[in-house]
């Protein structure tokens, strides 16, 4: 049997490199051994990508593309599909964990520095990631064809409204009609379940070579490649990826999956932060719902959307909104040229640096609560309020990152 498998590898081999792939990515791929907590989360977030785009597939079996039958035909998945519930969960839920994931991964990465020198294209990878994650979440968001998929997109949409010359014509442009309407309707239907998850798995085929390239980073931010033994030429502070965090991350999902099971059995609205009470009605242009609040998720750049109330130099408060909610989200590209500190991890970083992450972190949370909530005086101020901590954190890193106090790092990597 050994002689057969060994036959079929040497026939397979010369017509596909497998197993140099599997040498080079996992077998012989050496990674920091001290990994914690924080690094079960980049492969949490490659099992979410698999659970949307299975669970999508059949959901696009059944689900109609159409202004007057997409609120309907999800119904139909929901009563009378076999699984079609629990498939409609999967789904629902796993966009909520995918963002949850890919936060705790990028607040890994800030706090260890992952973003530094070699790592910045890696870094930049990420964020386009990130960025097709946000538009795929917005297109599928929209497909219930609920009250608040249906005015959440007119919100949303009408932001390129606020674009000086171009901006009606580009609202329409999107919308390919003057309304939101059908034509809307199947643009964002393709969008979600071919342009954007074949743009994302790309992404994340990119994402995972860069890595492999690089290296990984780990919570001391030594970088093992420099240090090897003299005589195998291997990482003296690296492990073979394979069986040593395969297995560690197989420990990741079972508790990840006991999570998710839950929320799907017994929670699968969490209290309308997952799926809104108002989603849960069909789309009615002419009834404008009391609060319209996009998904948890972008929360935090809705409050700083809202939080300008005043025209500023000659430019008006919706547009100077866009701008920053733009900006919050780009800023981050910017962060491996922002961070001056001579260390990448938090560990050896002093207190300034983890002051404001902290007040970073807490900002937020802030605005993504206030995000919930329907905009009163002191929700505003408070949304201005930490909307310039969210940025201070950013614009301000330069200076207070060059004069902490840092102690040193050491030579080998820590537990």
């Amino acid at each position: 049997m050994s002689k057969q498998q060994n036959s079929m590898m040497e026939w397979i081999d010369k017509r596909f490199p497998l197993t140099i792939t599997w040498k080079a990515h996992l077998s012989e791929y050496y990674a920091p051994k001290n990994f914690n907590f924080w690094y079960y989360f980049g492969s949490l977030a490659l099992l979410v990508l698999v659970n949307q785009l299975l669970t999508g597939i059949f959901l696009t079996m059944n689900y109609k593309p159409d202004a007057g039958m997409a609120f309907a035909s999800v119904e139909y998945i929901m009563r009378d599909v076999d699984f079609g519930w629990l498939i409609r969960y999967m789904h629902s839920t796993g966009a909520s964990m995918f963002f949850v994931v890919v936060y705790l991964h990028m607040f890994r990465g800030m706090m260890y520095g992952s973003y530094r020198k070699p790592r910045e294209l890696l870094w930049l990878i990420g964020m386009a990631i990130f960025f097709v994650l946000m538009s795929m979440a917005f297109t599928g968001y929209i497909l219930p064809w609920g009250q608040m998929s249906y005015w959440g997109a007119q919100v949303i949409v009408s932001m390129f409204g606020a674009i000086p010359v171009i901006g009606d014509t580009l609202s329409n442009w999107i919308l390919g009609d003057f309304m939101l309407s059908d034509a809307a309707l199947n643009r964002f239907f393709a969008y979600h379940v071919v342009t954007l998850p074949v743009l994302i798995v790309v992404l994340v085929f990119v994402h995972i070579i860069a890595l492999h390239e690089t290296g990984s980073n780990n919570p001391d931010g030594i970088e093992i490649k420099a240090n090897k033994d003299p005589h195998t030429g291997l990482p003296v502070d690296g492990i073979p990826f394979h069986p040593y965090y395969t297995v560690k991350d197989i420990f990741g999902v079972v508790g990840f999956l006991i999570v998710f099971c839950g929320i799907i059995f017994f929670a699968p609205e969490m209290g309308g932060y997952f799926l809104e009470d108002n989603n849960f009605i069909p789309a009615n242009p002419l009834h404008t719902p009391d609060h319209i609040a996009p998904v948890w998720y972008f929360t935090p750049y809705y409050s700083m959307l809202r939080a300008v109330t005043v025209n500023f130099l000659g430019v008006d408060a919706k547009l100077w909104g866009v701008i920053l909610m733009a900006a919050s989200v780009v800023i981050f590209c910017f962060l491996p040229w922002l961070d001056r500190s001579p260390v990448k991890s938090i560990r050896y970083k002093g207190p300034y640096f983890k002051f404001a992450l902290t007040l970073f972190v807490i900002s937020f949370f802030v605005l993504g609560w206030l995000g919930t909530k329907s905009p009163t005086p002191l929700y505003t101020l408070l949304a201005q309020i930490f909307t310039v901590i969210y940025f201070a954190f950013f614009l301000l890193m330069p200076w207070y990152s060059k004069i902490d106090k840092t102690k040193p790092e050491p030579k080998n990597v820590t537990k």
